[in-house]
């Protein structure tokens, strides 16, 4: 049994196996046969998940109904944790299963401490598991307009703006706090971003539109990271605004601010001054040039016909570039365009023996024609002949 499991078989096909007793002569004699090596990677190890993700995910999201999921948990925060974890593997999940978790969680959420708790496991598994910023962003902004619970301590939305300005409040000692603080400051100003974005608060009138409290929040956070210019605090103020730029600068040019323009000379002066690394005054650049471009917006014409050199910066986009004698090159925006289109087709000859209509204007003496040999070659043109007979051979079979 022992030299079975050494050799991978399993116990019970040791009936199947027989081996002859010959004495000890014969069992000197027998070839040793080597163990199988067994892998010991498993699906479930800790290389596999991102950091901050719980390895206990329960199985019942995937293979039960709502209520029974619900009825298998010790605690509401175990519920909702496990909820979290299964959003982390399969964001796609979300459109389809998010209507139930809120039924669910408006069914056991009744008390502010409950609430508290939902508020809070949201927020950290937002600022700890990398790339849950969007998703989770988005779960708060559905939770906020379906959770009906609204206690006395405030609903959903009131409650979670809370948690965030507690970070909020700290920031400038979190920009010169160390590596690992840094860190957890930097997955909140995302997060912060992502639900600037996503979060929809509707107005007096009905209308929706974004929490402006969040929008000068940004921008106070923004300051906090170019007052402390060390390339961690740089490349999450390039990320904050590569997300968030263009929304953040159309709403400040509908109040008739210039915040956007004061940032950008804050990075210009960061990218003169500042001791920064090289790559990150690159990354800062960039960020500028992006501005420059509208945030890389294009705002094309309302139908291809109406669209001219005038109105459309796209309208040379697709033209082919040509080159002078003088190896210059040149394409139809070109102010020269014609003239010098036509020296190229006169230097070139392109169409030198055709008509306008296409007729064929080549005559003997054709150096291409002349070159052209209608006889076959005697060994092609005999594998041919075989070929016809063979056809014409196989048809009347």
């Amino acid at each position: 049994s022992e030299h079975l499991q050494e050799t991978g078989i399993p116990s019970g096909s040791q009936d199947k196996v027989s081996v002859p007793d010959s004495g000890p002569e014969m069992a000197d004699s027998q070839v040793a046969v080597a163990p199988v090596v067994m892998s010991k990677l498993s699906v479930k190890a800790p290389e596999f998940y991102p950091s901050g993700y719980n390895q206990n995910f329960n199985q019942n999201f995937t293979d039960s109904s709502y209520e029974d999921r619900y009825d298998s948990y010790l605690t509401l925060g175990e519920y909702v944790q496990d909820f979290l974890n299964h959003l982390t593997e399969q964001p796609g999940c979300f459109e389809t299963e998010i209507e139930q978790f809120a039924e669910t969680l408006n069914g056991c959420v009744t008390a502010d401490e409950a609430l508290q708790e939902l508020v809070e496991l949201i927020y950290q598994q937002a600022t700890s598991v990398p790339n849950f910023s969007y998703i989770g962003a988005r779960l708060c902004n559905y939770l906020s307009h379906h959770l009906t619970i609204s206690p006395q301590s405030g609903n959903f939305r009131q409650l979670l703006l809370q948690r965030c300005r507690t970070e909020y409040e700290n920031r400038d000692e979190a920009t010169k706090g160390d590596e690992t603080t840094r860190k957890q400051f930097h997955a909140f100003v995302l997060f912060l971003a992502e639900l600037y974005l996503n979060l929809e608060i509707k107005g007096t009138k009905g209308q929706v539109m974004r929490a402006e409290i969040l929008q000068e929040g940004l921008r106070e956070l923004l300051n906090a990271l170019f007052s402390n210019p060390v390339d961690s605090n740089l490349i999450c103020a390039v990320k904050l605004l590569k997300l968030t730029g263009s929304v953040l600068e159309d709403a400040w040019k509908e109040k008739g601010k210039n915040d956007m323009e004061e940032m950008i000379q804050r990075i210009e002066n960061v990218v003169l001054d500042a001791n920064c690394s090289r790559d990150v005054k690159h990354m800062l650049l960039k960020l500028v040039e992006l501005r420059s471009s509208n945030w890389g917006r294009v705002h094309g014409t309302s139908t291809h016909t109406e669209a001219t050199p005038e109105n459309d910066p796209n309208y040379f986009m697709n033209e082919p570039t040509f080159y002078t004698s003088d190896g210059v090159p040149f394409t139809a925006a070109d102010p020269d365009y014609q003239e010098k289109y036509q020296e190229l087709l006169e230097r070139e000859d392109f169409f030198p023996d055709y008509e306008e209509n296409g007729t064929d204007l080549s005559g003997p003496g054709d150096p291409y024609f002349d070159d052209i040999d209608d006889e076959m070659d005697p060994e092609i043109e005999e594998a041919y002949e075989k070929f016809c007979l063979e056809s014409e051979h196989k048809r009347k079979q």
